[in-house]
């Protein structure tokens, strides 16, 4: 069975750094894109990075682009989320979701396969 497990959370203060991790197993990484997605409270779930199988190829919004980055070892089966300058509206549960359209970076959420259970951010001001 498909598992993707995120770690990395928790509460710190705006400027700070948190990076976040998401290990997957039953799953070939390296046959996936992998996208990290954020929900806060009373909004939609939305794309904060995506990174394409090889790794070569990323996506950022411009709400986060230049504060996060995203990585991958596909020989661990493992995503990474690095944040950096937090900011209090970054506050959110954060997601990891694959998407066997390897060769792109999907943006919506539609199109990812599988998914974490989340692991939640909170960046106090």
């Amino acid at each position: 069975q498909v598992q993707l497990v995120e770690s990395g959370g928790g509460l710190v203060q705006a400027g700070a750094s948190l990076r976040l991790s998401c290990a997957a197993s039953e799953l070939n990484l390296s046959e996936y894109t992998m996208g990290w997605f954020r929900q806060a409270p009373g909004k939609e779930r939305e794309i904060v990075a995506g990174i394409a199988w090889h790794g070569t190829v990323t996506y950022y919004p411009t709400s986060v682009k230049g504060r996060f980055t995203v990585s991958r070892d596909n020989t661990k089966s493992a995503v990474y989320l690095h944040m950096d300058n937090l900011k209090p509206e970054d506050t959110a549960v954060y997601y990891c979701a694959a998407d066997s359209a390897k060769w792109k970076v999907s943006r919506t959420q539609d199109e990812y396969d599988y998914w974490g259970q989340g692991t939640r951010v909170t960046v106090s001001g």
